[in-house]
C-alpha cells in the first residue's frame, strides 16, 4: 500500500459478500450530490410561483419520494436487501426518518433566519466535522493527514463558493438551526454506515422508502400548518416542479445516497456530498442565468479537487 493511501486511510473495511462495490458506491454518491444541488433551484421556483411553505414542500418531498420508491420496488419485484419486519428494523427506520426530517426542516429554518449563504455553509461545513468525529468514536474510522487536508480543502472551497458574493448576515438563531440540521445529517450518515458494515440491509429500496414514510409522518404537522395545497396561478408548473423534486433529488438521489453510504467511509461520504452546492452553482449559471464569478470558479475547483482526491484514495485503499 502506498504512502498516499496510508495517509488517507489507516483502517480499511472490506465490503461484506453481496454488498455494493465501493467504486460503484462512490459513483452513486457523486450522482446523488449533484442531484441534491438541483433541489434548491426547484424549491425556489415553487416558492416563486405559489404560496407553498417550506414545511409543506418538505412533506410532499418525502411523501412523494416514498410513493415513487414503493412503486419502483413493486416494479422490480422483491428487494432482497430490504429490511425485514422486526423491532430492530422498525427502530432503524424511525431513527433514520427522524434524522432526515430534522436535516431537511432545520436547514430550511436556518435559511429563513440567517439566509441561504450562511445556512448552507454552517450546515454543510459542520456536517463533515461531526461525521468525522462520530466515525472515529463509533466506527473506528480514520481519515489520516491526507484525508484531513482534503476535508479542509473542501470546506474552504465551500466557504469561497457560497460566501464569495459577500453580503451574508450571521444570526445566532439561524446558526443553531443549521447546526441542528448538520446533526441530523450526521446521525443519518453514521447509522447508515454502521448498518452497512454489519450487513443489516440499510441500503435497500424498502429501507429508503420506509425512511421517507417516517419522515413524511414527522413533517405532516408542519406541512398542515403551512397548508398542504398551494394557491397559485400556475398549477401545472407547481405540479411539474413537485414531480421533479420528489423524483430526481429525492427518490433517486436518496436511494443512491443510502446505497453508497452503506459501503463508503462516513467522512468520505460527507465530503463527497459537498458536491450539492457545486450542483446548485452549475444550475444557477447554466439554467437561471446567474453570473459566473471568480468565487464560483475557485470554490468549485477546490471542492472538486478535494472530492476527487478522497474518492480515488477510497477506491485504491479498498483494492
Amino acid at each position: 500500500m502506498s504512502k498516499a493511501v496510508s495517509a488517507v486511510s489507516v483502517r480499511v473495511d472490506t465490503p461484506a459478500s453481496g454488498q455494493l462495490p465501493v467504486g460503484r458506491g462512490l459513483l452513486y454518491l457523486i450522482v446523488a450530490g449533484f442531484a441534491w444541488g438541483t433541489a434548491g433551484a426547484a424549491a425556489s421556483l415553487v416558492f416563486l410561483v405559489s404560496d407553498m411553505g417550506a414545511g409543506a414542500l418538505s412533506f410532499w418531498r418525502c411523501a412523494g419520494g416514498c410513493v415513487l420508491l414503493l412503486a419502483a420496488r413493486l416494479w422490480r419485484g422483491r428487494d432482497h436487501r430490504a429490511a425485514r419486519p422486526g423491532p430492530r428494523a422498525a427502530l432503524r427506520l424511525c431513527v433514520l426518518g427522524v434524522s432526515l426530517a430534522v436535516f431537511q426542516t432545520a436547514y430550511f429554518a436556518a435559511v429563513a433566519v440567517t439566509g441561504l449563504a450562511v445556512g448552507t455553509v454552517v450546515t454543510l461545513g459542520a456536517g463533515p466535522v461531526l461525521i468525522a468525529v462520530g466515525a472515529r468514536v463509533t466506527l473506528g474510522e480514520r481519515l489520516g493527514t491526507g484525508g484531513l487536508l482534503a476535508v479542509a480543502g473542501a470546506l474552504g472551497g465551500l466557504a469561497v463558493l457560497v460566501l464569495g458574493g459577500g453580503g451574508a448576515a450571521v444570526r445566532p438563531a439561524g446558526v443553531l438551526w443549521a447546526l441542528a440540521s448538520a446533526a441530523g445529517y450526521a446521525v443519518m450518515t453514521l447509522l447508515t454506515r454502521w448498518f452497512g458494515r454489519h450487513g443489516q440491509g440499510g441500503s435497500g429500496i424498502g429501507t429508503t422508502a420506509g425512511t421517507f414514510a417516517v419522515a413524511a409522518l414527522v413533517l405532516l404537522p408542519f406541512g398542515a400548518h403551512d397548508g398542504l395545497v398551494a394557491h397559485t396561478a400556475q398549477p401545472g408548473a407547481v405540479v411539474g416542479l413537485l414531480a421533479y423534486v420528489t423524483s430526481v433529488p429525492t427518490a433517486l438521489a436518496y436511494g443512491l445516497y443510502f446505497a453508497g453510504a452503506a459501503v463508503v467511509r462516513s467522512a468520505t461520504v460527507s465530503v463527497i456530498m459537498l458536491l450539492e452546492p457545486v450542483g446548485a452553482a452549475v444550475v444557477a449559471v447554466t439554467l437561471l442565468g446567474e453570473e459566473l464569478t471568480a468565487a464560483t470558479v475557485t470554490g468549485t475547483a477546490l471542492m472538486l479537487v478535494a472530492v476527487a482526491g478522497l474518492a480515488v484514495a477510497e477506491a485504491r485503499a479498498t483494492r
